[in-house]
């Protein structure tokens, strides 16, 4: 029953008697002190340019007169 409402309580039941009761919350603590405010939100003036750079790519073909 992979991918059903079912399937997915079933899965949090096993895993909690597996792991304990605080599996979730434990596996989203880890995911959070992963991550590093970086890279656009470190450096505001590097996103500005990055978004101008995509700005000027125009995903629309070349129009042949």
């Amino acid at each position: 029953m992979a991918g059903t409402k079912t399937g997915g309580i079933a899965a949090a039941k096993t895993n909690k008697s597996k792991y304990g009761s605080d599996f979730y919350s434990k596996i989203g603590a880890i995911g959070g002190k992963k991550g590093h405010t970086g890279g656009f939100a470190a450096n505001r003036e590097l996103a500005r340019i990055a978004g101008a750079k995509g700005g000027r790519i125009s995903r629309r073909t070349k129009k042949t007169v």
